[in-house]
């Protein structure tokens, strides 16, 4: 099989249901930064510290490919059967924060971004994820998208800084505190 189709080469793709669009097209914008965190949530998968978060951090990039075929979608005509997401993969979240949080200190000041190579990979996919959701919340003022994808990529977000602290304690490395300029 070939992987080009020239397609596209007058800056048009098909959605999935066969609609055609413009490649800079929000929801493709929405989908191909979905595609961004994923990579990123592979990188910080990759990382040493998270060898024992393989398989949750698997788990999301599934959950990710679930969000990115949804808003590949043409809500209006698609008729293929998409897999969706479940209050309990929002759940698993939030029970994978909680048990981070109870192994690091209580946060009391903003953190800076870095410390560690590591962590600062986690604080990319973290800042990515927001943009991921960014462009989704402005999908959805325009077209059908389900809500727990919003709600879904709000708290991945929560889950990623949640997890480049626990990273940084792992590590053996200081969180950076802001020191505002006064």
């Amino acid at each position: 099989m070939k992987i080009y189709t020239r397609t596209g080469d007058q800056g048009l793709t098909s959605l999935i249901g066969g609609t055609r669009v413009r490649k800079s097209h929000l929801r493709i914008d929405a989908y191909g930064t979905v595609d961004e965190l994923n990579s990123y949530i592979g990188l910080v998968s990759d990382q040493p510290v998270n060898t024992a978060r393989k398989a949750i951090l698997k788990e999301i990039q599934d959950r990710l490919f679930t969000i990115g075929a949804s808003l590949a979608s043409d809500p209006d005509k698609s008729t293929m059967k998409i897999p969706d997401l479940h209050d309990t993969d929002i759940t698993l979240l939030e029970t994978e924060m909680d048990a981070m949080n109870v192994d690091i200190p209580p946060l009391k000041v903003f953190v800076l971004p870095g410390g560690h190579q590591s962590v600062s990979f986690c604080h990319v996919a973290r800042t990515v994820c927001r943009r991921t959701e960014r462009l989704v919340i402005a999908l959805q003022e325009e077209s059908f998208v389900a809500n727990l994808v919003v709600k879904y990529l709000n708290r991945l977000s929560d889950y990623l800084f949640v997890l480049s602290r626990k990273m940084t304690c792992e590590l053996g490395t200081e969180e950076i505190p802001w020191k505002p300029r006064l």
